[in-house]
């Protein structure tokens, strides 16, 4: 047919203008044609040529931009546009179709004017970017043109009687809508930003996030299209595959998220609930984060109400579809000329629009995409706000742990867990509750509106089958509640679990020595036992619930189809068959989520209860005292303002809370009128409960001397330090500071607090840097050698999540900052306790007495060490809480007497055991020791330090980024493959053949039910000639028999669909159970049969992570992930099995669309990994400043650095939520694409069906089925996406776990048998070392060189020598602990290293420097193996010395030992382990430096012990001082693995040049 604008019908011609020009339909059409042009015409030049090089004057980084007035609304009206263009397109063609020739008018004008609309909002988002408003006339002009003609289409129509009976009235009198609308937008933004027809256009400027170059978060500001759809997030996620994302690439907040502005918002809503008649009454904390937040969920749960509408859109579009095709295939329906003639043209009937499957189809495609990027929206929407109220409330709770009242802490009622628990849990809690809140709502309404149209296709059999659903709802509460409670109780067993891991650890080297490992790893096998029942019944109720989730949609099915077949003897018809399975589908995810939404909330009431009581606890009083009497000085005002003035706009980089500043550095003093710095007059303090603490205190501290508070212990000295401070509440009387004074001042506590910081930032705390008042500092707390030990010096990282340092350099390091600080009072809290005297002089005479004094600063000490009172300029004796003297050295001598002389006494003792103290090795040496062992072991890079070594090496050969690519994009399948074989074999397979069958036979029942009701359509309509259809009665028996066959058939398929999803759900569980207990019991049996050597180079915390963490993640969440990727891998593969067979014509779209999908979830995986282990990563600084401040608040307090910490706390809580919202717009990014994929996948899945029938292919049911199964596909692709990478980040804890089960164990075997080895063995105790080279490690040089040596029987032998000289080493080649790689150690006759382990050490004793204890009872420390009875065990506490004080504890034998033996002083501790080798009667006992750690009168009881219980043993001793070994019968001196001298010690000193002699010259 020739093609012609007006048509060439024969009889009229559409050229003739006669009856005027507007009346000929073919001219109004071409008019409608001009506006299109002209845009087109003139818009394409200024887009091609390109003015975007003269772009706008603000140079912003963001292609982004201020929006022009109205942005959203034209964005909607554009795309509102478009879609009615394609209406009138369709309309058009399918009009067309009913004519004789080709009449181009018709659809010609509506796809240019779809090209218009488009190129429209291509140039206005131009305009848009680089602000050049005046080029928005034409568009103007575009709508006012477009408005005007297709009006007077509209006016020709209504004169002709074309009405809305007609589509293409409907649709102009639309068109006319929206252009109108548009004009109107156009209009506005001429009226505000006066761009033209003004004399004073408006400047604009792009909102001041977008101007600061950190901000990477553009979803707030990037155009509609591009917020829908996640757009602008494609360069970040594309380039995560290229290199890591970094905390640096995703950049700051937003202000408007920031934790400070949300943190404003809530405290406002918060406090303006306390109204001046009852301030006291508790704000309600939910309608404060109404008023805060409210709007936007409001907002989401619009989305969510429109998402829920829409998706009901899918059956009802596969119920129209398949009953026109039903029709269709009866012959009903032939194309007949319905429609009257206008114009000489056709006009179709609005009512035929909704009856064409091709129409269909295109709407069902459109409702599946807006739905699921309303649904998209409203979950972002929702999330946005939880991250921003948690960022919300962890402000507020900071700023309140800031206030906390010390008795609060002190006396328990606010515990430092419930602080943390409050910070990780609590707000964690409600976050989540926000995200799931709009489900609370929008959940009731989508099942009513179900359960409505369910009755509507089928009547009431159809609300059985809902009602199935609706009764097991509960069921599936209990279940998640039962999961709950299981949770909690694997918890505990899980924390007992990890209590003795760490035990076991920590104590490694002693379980070896005495051949205990199988005893301890027994205990916690126990553990590990209780924890895998509550792990199976956990198991259990996870498959319970899965298996609900897949059972009751089968279910409802089956009671539906049973019920109509009683109800109306007869089977369904397609169309109600499957638009039914269709709204089952739908029905069961918010049934089943309810029960997850509503744990939520009652979790989020607990929350907030809890919260409610945090906010409302007691707060320390106001500041007012610190300044005496007077207001805060003018100057101190001005510098801080309050937070009112928070964001300052000049600079959004820094939002200052407290406008930080130091405190000043003093002027220098003119004359020192006031002599009192600090003054307390008839104070009475408490710690709360209203008991005083301290009574009747009338002290003053005198400016620029040295104060000290002597006294008992318990007689609050500290606590007089905290009244002053303002710390504990006072009932009567005043603390009254001179002015200039209470700025800030320097504290050390007793108990030391580090930050998690380096050791520099730890001493200088905020203050300017000065380097040559840090070195003084650092030399007047001798830190110099300790930080020179540290691997990175003083940058090196210390505290809780650093490196452990010992009680006495943390102290040092506590009394540096408080010297380092430029503040007029430094107050000093027992700052030796811990030091060794040493170390306390040098602090006394450099730090306190020089450093200090000769600033003139004033001082306040608390000692023990009366020894100093001579220095003090003032001293304050307290008793019992009140003061006993206060006055100098002087006038205390001259009236009270009786106290001089008692300190007297206190003194000379505390000289004596000085001079005891100068003899011994300083207590700080033994700590650098241990430091410098602990790095030393560490250096050694011998062993995988990090897991990725391997794949670093691999890295180093091509550092080019496609190794990089590959490398992070690869699933690790061989990983999955370990965790897999780990579950078993026959699990394996037993898992992986019930989920084909469960799937096979699901697939069946649906298949089954297309055969059953295409019959059933099929038989029961039998066409006319005349075009109508008569159902025929007469073989209705038969059909009835072949409907209860069919019937019985899909019932059997039911059942067993329901019985396979039950076994499946309890297999995948089960596999994952027993991987897990496979993985762990291998994990414990390799490490703790893993040699010495493999504790000192794996650090302790790396291994624990493994049994905490890694444990963890394979019990409890590799399973249920594993299931949720098989299930949906398999129903998505399932549903594009069942389309393609179905349709093959599919097959042609799948390619293209698996290869999108293909990139889609390749970048995705990636990117998801990095921001994930970014918001892991920046999780735990956060909930450690929190922890880290509410242990040093005092500190704090007293240093007035509240606004610096918050600050901080600000800083970590956006870098937190910052990650947290790049993870989840990455997860809406995947999401908006895979939904987009499942639209495309159900249009073409339509597609392919419509027109395979037109080849008579597909009966109607089969199409029905492809259709229902394309709709759930959409709601799987992306948990496959999401699934796989979760699981890869999972398996990572199975790699771990697998690197440390390649580690060699020890040769437990040795070459004799057991039974070969004497039983008394060895009973004489002699020794015969010969050309003994010893090394801890293949790689490493030896430690010991050809060391010869003969022990006699009975001998006592003494080794000594330097550090490092091999001693140590010495001792574990007894025990064949170390590579002996030549020579051999014969006792009594038998080479060790021929020995089984357990054999060879179980015959030996050992007492080890540092003495360790285990947690339970002594007679479990002193026998773990229970093999002596109790006389035995008593007489070893008698020779210990320790009877007495075993037999006054509650229990004697059977009393309780605390983890790591904390309930007994050191001393007790090693008498304890002397104890415990005394009831294993070896002959030979071997002692470490034994006595390094206990006092004099201990190590004495240990001296005479060994020289009377141990007289006929051989006892080697090795010696930390030399004088312990000099009535030994024999003594070997050691030199860097060599020994160097050899015999009696009194020869050996009679040799004066001899190393020995030289050692006891040192040591007298």
């Amino acid at each position: 047919m020739a093609l012609s604008f007006c048509g060439n019908d024969v009889n009229k011609s559409g050229y003739s203008v006669d009856d005027g020009m507007l009346n000929n339909g073919c001219f109004v059409d071409a008019l409608n044609l001009v506006p299109h042009v002209f845009l087109l015409f003139i818009t394409f030049p200024i887009l091609f040529i390109g003015w975007g090089s003269q772009s706008s004057k603000v140079q912003i980084h963001h292609n982004t931009w201020l929006h022009f007035p109205g942005h959203n609304l034209r964005w909607i009206l554009t795309f509102s546009l478009l879609f009615v263009h394609v209406c009138e397109f369709a309309e058009g063609v399918v009009s067309n179709k009913m004519m004789d020739t080709n009449h181009l008018h018709l659809f010609m004008p509506a796809f240019m004017g779809f090209v218009a609309a488009t190129t429209s909002v291509v140039y206005y988002h131009n305009i848009e970017t680089s602000n050049f408003p005046k080029l928005l006339l034409v568009l103007f002009i575009y709508w006012v043109l477009a408005f005007i003609t297709k009006s007077i289409k509209l006016w020709k129509f209504a004169m002709y009687k074309v009405d809305m009976r007609h589509l293409r009235f409907c649709i102009t009198a639309l068109l006319v809508l929206l252009y109108g609308l548009l004009m109107a937008v156009e209009i506005n933004v001429i009226r505000i930003r006066k761009y033209v027809f003004f004399a004073k256009p408006q400047k604009v400027k792009p909102p001041e996030d977008l101007q600061d170059l950190g901000v990477r978060f553009l979803q707030p500001f990037v155009n509609l299209l591009s917020k829908a759809t996640y757009w602008w997030m494609n360069p970040l996620i594309i380039g995560a595959h290229k290199r890591p994302i970094e905390l640096k690439k995703i950049g700051k907040l937003p202000i408007a998220m920031r934790a400070l502005t949300n943190y404003l918002r809530l405290k406002d809503a918060y406090e303006d609930q306390r109204t001046a008649e009852n301030p006291e009454r508790a704000p309600s904390i939910w309608r404060s984060m109404y008023r805060a937040f409210g709007r936007p969920i409001l907002l989401s749960s619009t989305f969510r109400y429109l998402a829920d509408l829409l998706g009901f859109a899918g059956p009802l579009c596969i119920s129209g579809i398949v009953k026109n095709l039903t029709l269709e295939e009866s012959g009903r329906s032939a194309p007949n000329k319905t429609g009257d003639t206008y114009f000489d043209v056709h006009f179709m009937p609005s009512s035929e629009l909704l009856q064409n499957t091709s129409v269909l189809a295109v709407l069902l495609f459109l409702a599946l995409v807006l739905q699921r990027t309303f649904l998209q929206a409203s979950y972002y929407v929702t999330i946005e706000t939880g991250i921003n109220l948690r960022g919300a409330l962890l402000a507020m709770i900071y700023n309140k742990i800031l206030r906390l009242s010390t008795s609060n802490m002190s006396m328990g009622e606010m515990t430092l867990g419930q602080i943390n628990n409050l910070v990780a849990i609590e707000t964690n809690q409600l976050m989540w509750f926000l995200f799931l809140c709009p489900n609370l709502w929008a959940m009731p309404v989508q099942i009513v509106m179900g359960v409505i149209l369910l009755y509507c296709l089928l009547g009431w059999s159809a609300v059985v089958g809902a009602s199935v659903i609706v009764l097991l709802a509960p069921v599936q509460y209990l279940i998640a509640t039962k999961l709950a409670d299981m949770q909690k109780s694997t918890l505990e067993h899980s924390t007992d679990r990890l209590k003795k891991t760490s035990e076991i650890l920590k104590g490694i080297k002693l379980l070896k020595l005495y051949a205990w490992e199988n005893i301890f790893c027994d205990s916690v096998e126990e553990t590990r036992g209780k924890e895998l029942t509550s792990l199976k019944t956990f198991a259990f109720y996870t498959s319970m619930s899965i298996f609900m989730n897949a059972a009751i949609p089968i279910a409802a099915v089956l009671a539906t189809f049973v019920m109509h077949y009683f109800i109306t003897k007869s089977g369904p018809s397609p169309a109600e068959a499957f638009a039914t399975l269709a709204l089952f589908n739908i029905l069961v995810t918010p049934l089943f989520l309810l029960s997850t939404v509503v744990r939520f909330a009652v979790k989020a009431l607990i929350s907030v209860q809890k919260l409610g009581e945090f906010l409302q606890s007691d707060e320390i009083g106001d500041d007012s005292w610190r300044n005496g009497e007077m207001s805060v000085p003018s100057e101190a005002a001005k510098k801080h303002p309050g937070a009112t003035k928070a964001i300052n706009r000049k600079q959004p980089r820094r939002y200052q809370m407290d406008n930080y500043e130091q405190p000043s550095r003093r002027q220098m003093r003119p004359s020192e009128t006031e002599d009192v710095a600090v003054k307390v007059s008839s104070g009475c303090f408490t710690w709360g409960s209203n008991l005083s603490t301290l009574a009747d205190i009338n002290i003053r501290i005198p400016t620029g001397q040295l104060t000290m508070i002597v006294g008992q212990v318990g007689c609050g000295k500290s606590s007089l330090l905290l009244a002053m401070l303002g710390e504990m509440q006072s009932i009567s009387g005043r603390v009254h500071w001179s002015n200039k004074n209470r700025y800030s001042v320097a504290y050390a506590t007793q108990k030391s607090w580090l930050l998690n910081a380096t050791v520099e930032d730890n001493i200088t705390f905020g203050s300017p840097f000065n380097k040559q008042r840090y070195k003084a500092v650092i030399d007047a707390c001798s830190l110099q050698l300790d930080i020179d030990l540290l691997p990175f010096g003083d940058q090196t990282e210390i505290g809780e999540r650093g490196i452990n340092l010992s009680g006495g350099q943390r102290q040092r390091i506590c009394v540096a900052r408080a010297l380092y600080q430029n503040t007029n009072i430094v107050f000093l809290d027992d700052p030796f306790s811990a030091l060794d005297i040493h170390l306390s002089d040098h602090l006394m005479q450099e730090g306190i007495l020089k450093f200090l004094q000769d600033d003139k600063r004033t001082v306040v000490l608390v000692t023990h060490k009366l020894q100093y009172l001579i220095h003090a300029d003032w001293i304050i004796a307290m008793k019992d809480g009140s003061v006993l003297r206060e006055g100098t050295l002087k006038d205390i001598q001259m009236h009270d007497v009786e106290l001089y002389d008692h300190w007297k006494t206190l003194m000379n003792r505390q000289d004596q055991e000085l001079e005891k103290d100068i003899e011994q090795d300083s207590q700080t040496t033994l700590e650098r020791k241990t430091l410098r062992r602990a790095f030393y072991s560490r250096d050694v890079k011998n062993q995988v330090d990090d897991e990725d070594e391997e794949e670093e090496e691999e890295e180093e050969d091509e550092d080019n980024l496609s190794t990089t690519t590959s490398r992070r994009s690869k699933v690790p399948w061989k990983v999955c493959w370990c965790y897999l074989s780990s579950g078993g074999f026959f699990m394996v397979f037993l898992m992986m053949s019930c989920k084909l069958l469960k799937h096979s036979v699901i697939m069946a029942i649906d298949y089954w039910l297309a055969i059953w009701t295409s019959n059933h359509a099929n038989h029961t309509m039998v066409p006319r000639p005349n075009g109508t259809c008569e159902v025929i009665e007469v073989n209705r028996s038969a059909v009835d028999s072949k409907d209860s066959f069919y019937l019985t058939v899909f019932m059997v398929l039911c059942a067993a669909g329901i019985t396979l999803c039950l076994i499946t759900s309890l297999t995948v569980e089960f596999l994952g159970l027993s991987a897990a207990t496979n993985l762990h019991h291998n994990l414990l049996n390799k490490i703790i049969h893993a040699p010495l050597r493999f504790f000192d180079v794996t650090p302790l915390g790396q291994i624990l992570n493994r049994f905490s963490a890694d444990t963890n993640i394979i019990d409890q969440h590799i399973p249920p992930t594993l299931e949720s990727l098989t299930r949906s891998t398999l129903l998505c593969l399932s549903a594009i099995g069942v389309i393609s067979t179905i349709t093959p014509y599919f097959i042609v779209a799948l390619v293209p669309l698996a290869v999108a999908f293909y990139f889609i979830q390749k970048y995705f995986r990636v990117a998801s990994k990095d921001l994930q282990d970014l918001d892991d990563s920046t999780q735990l600084p956060l909930l450690c400043h929190f922890s880290e401040t509410a242990e040093g608040l005092t500190t704090i307090r007293a240093f007035r650095h509240e606004a610096r910490f918050k600050q901080r706390m600000l800083e970590l809580t956006d870098t937190n939520n910052t990650a947290y919202l790049f993870l989840s717009a990455a997860n809406r990014w995947l999401e908006v694409r895979t939904d987009y994929l499942g639209a495309v996948i159900v249009l073409a899945a339509a597609g392919a069906s419509i027109w395979g029938l037109d080849c008579g292919q597909p009966s109607a049911g089969q199409v029905g089925l492809a259709l229902t199964y394309a709709l759930t596909v959409t709601n799987y692709l992306n948990w496959v996406v999401r699934n796989l990478a979760d699981l890869e980040v999972q398996m990572a804890a199975v790699k771990k776990v697998n690197s440390f089960l390649n580690t060699e164990s020890e040769n437990y075997e040795g070459s004799m048998d057991a039974s070969q080895v004497p039983e008394t063995w060895p009973q004489d105790g002699e020794i015969k070392i010969q050309d003994l080279c010893v090394r801890y490690d293949p790689m490493l040089k030896p430690v010991l060189k050809h060391v010869n040596a003969y022990i006699q029987p009975g001998q006592k032998v003494g080794i000594c020598g330097r550090t490092g000289s091999g001693k140590s080493s010495l001792s574990l080649a007894f025990f064949n602990m170390v590579d002996i790689f030549e020579g051999k150690i014969v006792i009594d006759g038998i080479d060790i290293c021929k020995l089984p382990l357990q054999t060879l050490r179980s015959r030996l004793s050992i007492i080890l420097q540092d003495p360790i204890l285990f947690s339970g009872s002594i007679r479990f420390n002193l026998d773990p193996e229970r093999t002596c009875n109790d006389e035995r065990l008593w007489e070893a506490l008698e020779i210990a010395q320790l009877k007495n004080m075993v037999k006054a504890l509650p229990g004697g034998l059977d009393a309780v030992v605390t983890e790591g033996g904390e309930n007994f002083s050191v001393g007790q501790r090693q008498l304890f382990c002397l104890a415990r080798a005394f009831v294993r009667k070896s002959s030979i006992l071997i002692m470490d430096e034994a006595t390094a750690s206990i006092d004099m009168a201990t190590e004495n009881i240990l001296q005479k012990v060994v020289m009377t219980a141990f007289a006929d043993r051989t006892v080697v001793t090795i010696a930390h001082r030399v004088y312990t070994i000099l009535t030994a019968d024999l003594v070997i001196v050691m030199k860097r693995g060599n020994i160097l001298e050899y015999d009696k010690p009194e020869t050996l000193l009679e040799q004066e040049d001899g190393m020995f002699a030289s050692f006891v010259k040192a040591d007298m």
